[in-house]
């Protein structure tokens, strides 16, 4: 089974007001169909990501790919966890 990180849309937000999640899915499932474990969320709007670190490195330990826009979410979020620490 191939795994990837991807985001996937959620709530009944307006167009052009997106809202995602960070989720791990096995690569033959559609973007909002059934996923392995939820690690995250990202507001594009807002920039605020949050993201588990640790489930993070843990999936790509295990040879998940990650989509390029859970790439930018997650440098996102260790910004933002360097800044409070």
């Amino acid at each position: 089974m191939a795994v990837r990180i991807r985001l996937r849309r959620i709530g009944k937000n307006p167009k052009k007001k997106p809202h995602w999640r960070i989720t791990v899915f096995d690569e033959r499932v559609n973007r909002d169909g059934r996923f392995i474990e939820e690690i995250g969320s990202y507001n594009p709007i807002s920039k605020a990501a949050s993201v588990n670190l640790e489930r993070y490195s843990y999936w790509l330990g295990k040879g998940a790919l990650a989509s390029p826009g859970v790439k930018i979410a997650v440098k996102k979020a260790q910004k933002t966890a360097v800044k409070e620490a």
